[in-house]
């Protein structure tokens, strides 16, 4: 499913990011292929905030619905 689709609340693992510039933008801030991250809210207009260790990274719905994740079942959180 797309990031923008993703519930809230949920952690998920980023199964593909767009290629490109964008995609260097992402490793740049910890974000690539296999990361666990968690949804934390759905803000008005469609951004998406992700929390990935201790930061927070707003995504914008355009931007999301080109990421793709994997929604996390309990015992894949705790690993």
């Amino acid at each position: 499913m797309s990031l923008r689709t993703a519930p809230v609340g949920k952690w998920l693992r980023i199964h593909s990011l767009p290629h490109g510039f964008i995609h260097a933008q992402f490793i740049r801030l910890g974000i690539s292929e296999g990361e666990r991250v968690k949804s934390l809210e759905r803000l008005p207009g469609g951004t998406i905030v992700l929390q990935k260790n201790r930061q927070h990274i707003a995504i914008g719905h355009t931007l999301a619905k080109q990421i793709f994740v994997l929604v996390l079942q309990q015992d894949e959180v705790a690993a």
